[in-house]
């Protein structure tokens, strides 16, 4: 009995999907936006950040993680007075219902959310990341360098903290987090209710690199705790299952980003919005992409599953598939088929299409600023992060209005307003909206199969296939526990083999 429940057991904690990866290229400079020793915020401008050498932090993994550590509960003075040393670009607080600022690191590199924890409000700020099931934060009883440098949530500040005795852990990429699970308050959005979330104990130095003191899991699955988003759904009432996203550019002036839950927000985009239904069942938010291109040349690299990642700041796609991409950008050239460089003066946009609408993402973000050397590299990398698939983070979701909607099993994408839109005031304008954005996209996306509820057209992927079509190969990524490879992703079997080596230990 104690090895079976000791399997299920570790059959939660690998939660399946695909997640934050901490990728720091080597443009971007080491200590990101390390600030004020006494947690002021405030905003910074879009930094020209120098190089950073190597990448290791791509394609470093740990071979194996030992079992989680225990967690000690301290209540050390100077812990206590421990918060975010982090230089953040504070978004403009939104006026619609429902609705939360994203902050920023000042460079595009990370988009996060200030939520409050337990009976004294405490905030912290937590990555927005579609990618992730599990939610966590970094706990007082964490001495790792990450932890010194972050906001922290413990037993002191809440008078309704409830430690479960579980415990869990989690791997992103080359960064890892374990530590127990916790019971208490949540808000964000002005919606408040309780959650069951991760209290990190042992962070990996990668964390030191962002600026964020947690990760809020945004999929529809379940990871090592509550489901975030369904916990909000049955505690605010939500007129839809959706979630709305809009990433603010740091030199786009005043930071007018946000998250809106329960319906869009129509003043933040324009046109109309074109849906494309999720590529499974499996609650992950990945569709079909139809192809890439650049200057009217098609990539064709499409007929695969892309997976919409807010949690991660680029893009990253099988070598092969983007030297295909590159090998149209005059001037492109790669030592190592990973990183490509491009000439700096490059305006041309890099083309995205999803059923059948091709959504453009602006030189500015998928070329990086120059490096100590004076070259740019492309912000599309060549690294398998989720096998078969690609990976699309925010160097695409900067140029888009996001929309995130469970109910009809989908994601919308439509063109952002411009910087600083004004916000909508009530509740009953943002439904209006609502609905006049669904009906119009019909227009938008022409296509065989037509949904029942919406009449929203639903095109599938109609450009090359590599790797033999639709999701010909693709392996479902995981946050995974123990996990080996590049980005620390592993597949189904893998996860068998690692659930049956376990339980022969434990007989």
């Amino acid at each position: 009995m104690r090895a079976g429940a000791a399997i299920v057991q570790l059959t939660l904690c690998v939660a399946a999907v695909v997640a934050f990866f901490p990728f720091m290229p080597a443009w971007h400079k080491d200590k990101l936006g390390k600030g004020d020793s006494d947690g002021i915020t405030f905003a910074v401008k879009a930094a020209k950040v120098p190089a950073m050498k190597p990448r290791g932090v791509a394609t470093r993994m740990p071979s194996k993680y030992g079992g989680p550590r225990n967690v000690e509960m301290v209540t050390n003075d100077a812990l206590k007075k421990r918060e975010n040393r982090y230089q953040i670009q504070e978004a403009v607080n939104p006026k619609d219902p429902m609705t939360a600022g994203i902050n920023q690191d000042g460079t595009d590199f990370a988009y996060f959310v200030r939520v409050e924890l337990g009976s004294k409000h405490k905030a912290l700020n937590m990555l927005l990341d579609t990618g992730a099931g599990s939610s966590w934060v970094m706990g007082p009883g964490c001495k790792d360098q990450a932890c010194s440098m972050h906001s922290t949530f413990g037993p002191e500040d809440s008078d309704t903290f409830h430690d479960t005795q579980q415990e869990f852990t989690v791997s992103y990429g080359s960064g890892m987090v374990n530590g127990k699970l916790i019971e208490d308050s949540i808000s964000l959005a002005s919606a408040s209710f309780d959650f069951k979330f991760g209290m990190a104990g042992t962070t990996s130095t990668e964390f030191v690199k962002f600026p964020f003191d947690g990760i809020l899991g945004l999929s529809m699955t379940r990871g090592n705790n509550d489901n975030f988003f369904a916990k909000m759904s049955e505690a605010s009432k939500m007129e839809k299952n959706m979630f709305c996203v809009a990433l603010n550019r740091a030199s786009d002036g005043p930071n007018h980003g946000e998250i809106k839950f329960g319906s869009v927000n129509q003043d933040k985009f324009t046109g109309n919005i074109s849906y494309t239904p999720l590529a499974s069942q499996d609650g992950e938010w990945s569709i079909p992409i139809d192809d890439m291109a650049f200057d009217g040349k098609e990539a064709k690299v499409g007929g695969v599953h892309a997976f919409i990642d807010t949690g991660t700041s680029f893009i990253f796609g099988p070598p092969d598939w983007v030297d295909k991409l590159h090998k149209l950008i005059p001037g492109s050239k790669t030592g190592d088929g990973q990183t490509y460089h491009v000439p700096c003066d490059t305006t041309k946009p890099l083309v995205f299409t999803f059923s059948g609408v091709d959504w453009e993402v602006s030189a500015q973000d998928w070329i990086a600023p120059k490096n100590s050397d004076g070259e740019c590299t492309s912000n599309v990398y060549g690294y398998e992060v989720a096998k078969g698939a690609w990976l699309i983070g925010d160097t695409f979701l900067m140029n888009v209005y996001s929309v995130f909607d469970k109910d009809e099993k989908r994601i919308g994408f439509a063109k952002l307003a411009g910087p600083g839109s004004k916000q909508t005031a009530t509740t009953a304008t943002t439904a209006t909206s609502m609905s006049r954005s669904t009906t119009a996209s019909t227009s938008t996306t022409s296509g065989p199969e037509e949904s029942r509820e919406s009449g929203v057209s639903t095109q599938g992927p109609s450009r090359g296939q590599p790797g033999g079509g639709l999701a010909s190969g693709v392996e479902k990524p995981q946050e995974t526990a123990a996990s080996s490879g590049v980005g620390g992703y592993v597949g189904k079997a893998q996860l068998a083999m690692t659930v049956a080596a376990f339980a022969a230990a434990m007989l």
